[in-house]
């Protein structure tokens, strides 16, 4: 091998070795007018999704003007409640089923608020660092941020209210019109945080392109293969899925209703064929928090095959693997039958060792027959 080939082979693997490197945002000449002033409200935009969709080229993700026309009426907050402005320029499927949720009706303050506002966007998705409101642990964030004590009323009517906190997201019940579905998220086991693709270095779609031959989505199979090429980065066993049940878009997430209308049938889940599992997607989260999805088959749920790769996502008389539904069986009958069992035995050793006690008490001595008259008389 020649020494230029060597040393362009040594300089290939230093690049592929080093950590991805942010793209700069790219700003308009008006955009960089603004953060002369406005450095502030630019850092903050920085961390938001604006700033990611502008680094991956996206022209048309939002920066300071699109959102931001004129310095007038500075004092009143930019999200216009009843237009949806500017929001609603770039979201408006989403801003009309907004407008007809409970949530468009609710008049919020803050501490330092004079007057009351409708709730709006920013209220949840903040207003310059734009998040997604479903973030990855919804006890801690998102609709809990406002209903602080929505657990512990949950808890009052609701069987494993904090399970159910973990594995449905709040639209899932409280936008009964919406369709719904699982998705099945890649999580690391050992620091039990959702994992995230790295900037500049996406594999998940082309990993699950590659093993989904027919391109008709995952099946048990090409899932198992999809977890093993994850687990060979980090460790055997150290990706695996977490089920979430969820409404299927996002504009069906912001139709919520009154909490009298929410679902509270069981069975709308805990059935066989039961809708929430007919509609099944894997997903990662990007390196801005958002999910990217990849299709799978409805199937992955109740294949035996599927038992390593979504044993921990469960629900109890769904269209689930039917050997965990034997198991559970087992378990159940076992649970309830050896206490029982162990009550019973101890039971009938207790009255046992009474009646003994009782015999021993009546002046007869125990295990020796009595003496008749004719023994005493018998010759030695």
């Amino acid at each position: 091998m020649k020494h230029g080939t060597v040393v362009a082979a040594l300089l290939l693997l230093i690049i592929a070795g080093m950590p991805a490197r942010a793209a700069e945002i790219t700003l308009s000449e008006a955009d960089n007018k603004c953060l002369r002033c406005h450095d502030e409200e630019f850092a903050q935009y920085d961390g938001g999704i604006h700033a990611s969709l502008r680094r991956q080229g996206d022209a048309e993700a939002p920066a300071c003007t699109n959102c931001h026309t004129t310095h007038r009426e500075r004092d009143k907050p930019p999200f216009n409640t009843a237009t949806g402005k500017p929001c609603s320029k770039c979201h408006d499927s989403i801003f009309e089923a907004y407008a007809t949720s409970v949530h468009s009706k609710i008049q919020v303050s803050e501490k330092d608020d004079k007057d009351a506002h409708v709730l709006g966007c920013p209220d949840c998705h903040r207003a310059h660092d734009v998040k997604a409101a479903a973030t990855e642990n919804q006890l801690k964030d998102s609709c809990l941020g406002c209903h602080k004590d929505v657990l512990l009323v949950h808890q009052q009517w609701l069987p494993n209210a904090r399970l159910h906190f973990e594995a449905v997201s709040c639209p899932a019940c409280h936008a009964p019109a919406a369709q719904r579905k699982v998705d099945l998220r890649l999580y690391d086991s050992a620091t039990q945080k959702r994992i995230r693709e790295k900037e500049g270095i996406p594999q998940f779609e082309s990993r699950a392109r590659a093993v989904d031959v027919d391109g008709k989505g995952l099946n048990a199979l090409a899932l198992q293969s999809l977890l093993k090429e994850f687990n060979r980065d980090g460790g055997e066993g150290k990706t695996i899925l977490r089920g979430r049940l969820e409404v299927r878009t996002g504009v069906e997430s912001h139709q919520l209703t009154e909490k009298n209308k929410a679902i509270r049938d069981c069975e709308r889940c805990h059935s066989k064929g039961s809708d929430p599992f007919q509609s099944v997607t894997i997903s990662i989260a990007r390196p801005d928090g958002r999910l990217l999805r990849y299709d799978a088959h409805k199937e992955v749920l109740n294949s035996t095959v599927s038992i390593e790769s979504v044993g921990g996502f469960y629900a109890i008389g769904a269209t689930r693997i039917k050997l965990l539904d034997t198991l559970l069986f087992f378990a159940v009958v076992g649970g309830i039958t050896v206490p029982i069992g162990h009550m019973t035995t101890k039971w009938l050793v207790g009255k046992y060792l009474k009646r003994g006690k009782g015999q021993s008490s009546s002046g007869h001595p125990q295990n020796q027959t009595p003496s008749t008259p004719d023994d005493r008389s018998a010759p030695k």
